[in-house]
C-alpha cells in the first residue's frame, strides 16, 4: 500500500553531495564545462556548474581591483598612524596587512579551484561542518543578511563630496549624504542594472589613476621635486612614537589595513561563469593584490612625503584632500575630494550590488523566511529586493551609532565578522589536510596554501578575534562614545540570530509540524547547481493543512501547491 509523503520544496545547499568518487574510487566531477577537459575538473570536489561561462582572466582581474580599491586607501592612513604612534610602525602595519591577506587569499584560492561555483566562502563552511545540518547556514545567512558592508563607504562619500563642496562636515550633514549615496545606489541597481554597472566601470577608472598619480607626487616630493624643495621629513626618526603602541591599537591598526584589502577573494563569489577557474585564480589573485599591495604602500610613503604629522593626526576620513591642499593648493584640495568621492561612490555600487544579488541567492535557496520575495526579480529584472533589504541594514547603520562613531563602527562592524568567518575557514581547511593524511576525504586542488599559510592565516585572525577585549589606554579608543567592544558583541548577536533562527526554523517548527527537513542537489535552469530542502511529513493527516492558502495544480500522481511566501508543497503516493 503506498505510504503518502509531503514534501515542501526548497532551495538550500546539500553538503552530503560535496564529495563523491568516480568507479574508480577518485575524485571527479559529474558535469563539466564545453570550456573544460575531463582532465581539468578531475580536482573538484562538487559537480561543476554547466551555467555559461562569461568572465575570462581580465574580466577576474577587474573583479578583484574594483572590489579592493575602494576608498579605504584614502580614508585610514590617518587613523593608522595615530593607533601605531609613528611612521614606521604604521607602514609596518600595511605590510603585515598585506602579508595576512595574501595567506587569506591562497586558502581562498585552493578552496575555490576544489569548489569552482558561486558562492564563496558559503560554500567553503558548509562542506567544512556538515553537522549540525544547516547551522552554518543559517549563522552565514544572519551574518550576510545584518550587516551594511555598503555602510562605511556611503558615509565616506559624503565627507569627501561635502569636502569638495568647501563646506564644514558636521555629524548631520555626512549622515544625511550618507543616506542619500545608498539611496542613489539602491535605486540605479534596482531599475537599470546596465546604467549600474557603466556607472561602476567607468568610476573605477578614478580610482586606479588618483593611487597612481599620489604615488607618482610622493617620489617628486622625496626626490625633492616639489616647490621650495618642500618635504615634511617624516622619515627622519621614523619610528618615534613607536613605544605608545598597545596591543588594541595594532590590531585597531590592523583592521583598518583589512578593511582596505577586503575584496581579494570577490572572483571566488563568480567561479561558476570564470571560463577557467584555476588559471583564473592562479594569476588574477596573486596579481591583484601584490599590484595594489605595493600601490598602497607607495600612497602611504606619498602621504609621509608630504603631510606633516600634525595634520596627520587630525585629518582623519580627509587626509587625501589634505594631500592634494598642501602640493597643489585649496582648488586642488576640493578637486580631489570630488574624485575620491566618486571612486568611494563606485565601491558602494558595486557592494551592493553584490550583496542584493546575495540575499537573492539565499532566498532561492530558500535559507531566508519569506523565500519568494527574496529571490524575486520583480519588476525590473533585478533583485530589487535584495537590494532594498540591504539598503535598510545600511540606513540603520548609518544612522543608530552615536555622532563621531558612525564610520569606525562601520568598518569594525564588517572586519570583525570576517575574522571569524576567515578563522573557521582556515582552521576548517586544517582539519581537511588532517582527514586528507588519514585517508578519509580525498582532497587534491591543482592550488594549495600549504600548511605554513594557513596556521598563518588561522593565527592572524585568532588574534585579531581576541585582541580588541583588551581594554585600551585612556584616550586610546577607536570610539568617543561607545564601549571599545561594542563592534565585537554586535557581531556575537548577529551570529546568536542565526543561531536562533536555526533552532527555530530546523528543529522547534519541524517537531511541532510532524516533518523532517531532507535535502538534496538540483541542476536549475540557468545551468547552476542549487539545492532543495524538502520538508517531509510523517502523518499524512497534514494535507489538508498544506493546502491552506495555497493555488493547486492536480494530476494523477502529484499534487502541487504554492503558498504565500513561495515554498512549493508536493503530494505524492509513494509505494512502498
Amino acid at each position: 500500500m503506498g505510504v503518502p509523503k509531503f514534501i515542501a520544496q526548497l532551495n538550500v545547499f546539500d553538503s552530503d553531495n560535496y564529495l563523491f568518487k568516480a568507479d574508480d574510487g577518485t575524485a571527479a566531477a559529474a558535469a563539466e564545462s564545453d570550456s573544460e577537459s575531463p582532465s581539468s575538473t578531475a580536482y573538484a570536489v562538487t559537480k561543476l556548474d554547466e551555467s555559461k561561462k562569461n568572465l575570462g582572466l581580465i574580466s577576474c582581474i577587474g573583479l578583484i581591483v574594483n572590489r579592493m580599491l575602494g576608498a579605504g586607501i584614502f580614508a585610514v592612513s590617518s587613523t593608522i598612524f595615530n593607533l601605531c604612534g609613528s611612521v614606521g610602525l604604521s607602514l609596518i602595519i600595511w605590510t603585515v596587512g598585506a602579508i595576512i591577506s595574501l595567506a587569506g587569499l591562497y586558502v581562498y584560492m585552493e578552496f575555490g579551484t576544489a569548489i569552482p561555483r558561486n558562492g564563496g566562502e558559503k560554500n567553503y563552511l558548509e562542506f567544512i561542518f556538515k553537522k549540525p545540518k544547516f547551522f552554518v547556514t543559517s549563522m552565514y545567512a544572519s551574518y550576510v543578511f545584518f550587516l551594511g558592508w555598503a555602510a562605511g563607504n556611503s558615509v565616506n562619500t559624503a565627507v569627501m563630496f561635502i569636502t569638495a563642496a568647501d563646506k564644514e562636515v558636521t555629524e548631520w550633514n555626512q549622515r544625511g549624504i550618507g543616506v542619500a549615496v545608498i539611496a542613489f545606489a539602491f535605486l540605479v541597481n534596482s531599475i537599470n542594472v546596465k546604467v549600474g554597472l557603466y556607472i561602476q566601470n567607468m568610476l573605477g577608472i578614478f580610482k586606479l589613476g588618483i593611487v597612481i598619480f599620489i604615488s607618482i607626487t610622493g617620489w617628486v616630493a622625496l626626490g625633492g621635486g616639489l616647490k621650495n624643495n618642500y618635504q615634511s621629513h617624516n622619515f627622519h626618526n621614523a619610528f618615534e612614537g613607536t613605544g605608545n603602541a598597545t596591543a588594541y591599537g595594532v590590531v585597531n591598526a590592523l583592521y583598518n589595513v583589512i578593511w582596505s584589502f577586503i575584496g581579494y577573494s570577490n572572483i571566488n563569489y563568480a567561479l561558476g561563469e570564470v571560463k577557467n577557474p584555476v588559471r583564473s585564480l592562479r594569476i588574477a589573485g596573486p596579481t591583484s593584490l601584490i599590484f595594489l599591495a605595493i600601490i598602497y604602500i607607495f600612497v602611504n610613503i606619498a602621504y609621509f612625503a608630504v603631510v606633516p604629522k600634525e595634520t596627520l593626526r587630525t585629518s582623519k576620513l580627509i587626509l587625501v584632500a589634505d594631500f592634494f591642499d598642501i602640493v597643489f593648493g585649496h582648488r586642488a584640495k576640493r578637486a580631489a575630494s570630488a574624485i575620491v568621492g566618486l571612486s568611494a561612490l563606485g565601491n558602494v555600487l558595486s557592494v551592493i550590488f553584490a550583496q542584493g544579488r546575495i540575499i537573492q541567492q539565499l532566498g532561492r535557496e530558500g535559507v531566508l523566511p519569506f523565500s519568494s520575495f527574496f529571490a524575486s526579480s520583480k519588476p525590473f529584472s533585478s533583485p530589487m529586493a535584495g537590494l532594498f533589504q540591504h539598503f535598510l541594514v545600511c540606513l540603520v547603520t548609518i544612522l543608530a551609532p552615536p555622532p563621531g562613531d558612525a564610520y569606525n563602527f562601520i568598518m569594525n562592524l564588517v572586519s570583525y565578522p570576517m575574522n571569524i568567518i576567515n578563522f573557521a575557514i582556515s582552521v576548517g581547511l586544517l582539519w581537511i589536510y588532517w582527514q586528507r593524511r588519514q585517508g578519509k576525504l580525498e582532497w587534491n586542488p591543482p592550488i594549495k596554501a600549504g600548511v605554513v599559510a594557513i596556521t598563518f592565516f588561522a593565527l592572524a585572525n585568532l588574534y585579531l578575534i581576541v585582541a580588541p577585549y583588551i581594554p585600551p589606554r585612556h584616550g586610546e579608543s577607536v570610539y568617543k562614545s561607545m564601549p571599545y567592544w561594542t563592534h565585537c558583541v554586535v557581531t556575537w548577536g548577529v551570529f546568536g540570530v542565526g543561531a536562533v533562527y536555526y533552532l527555530i526554523w530546523n528543529q522547534i517548527l519541524p517537531k511541532r509540524g510532524g516533518y523532517t527537513l531532507e535535502n538534496k542537489e538540483v541542476l536549475g535552469e540557468d545551468g547552476f547547481w542549487r539545492t532543495k530542502i524538502t520538508r517531509v511529513y510523517s502523518d499524512s493527516s497534514k494535507l489538508e493543512q498544506s493546502f491552506t492558502d495555497a493555488d493547486v495544480e492536480e494530476d494523477s500522481d502529484t499534487i502541487e501547491t504554492k503558498n504565500h511566501i513561495g515554498i512549493q508543497t508536493i503530494y505524492k503516493a509513494a509505494s512502498n
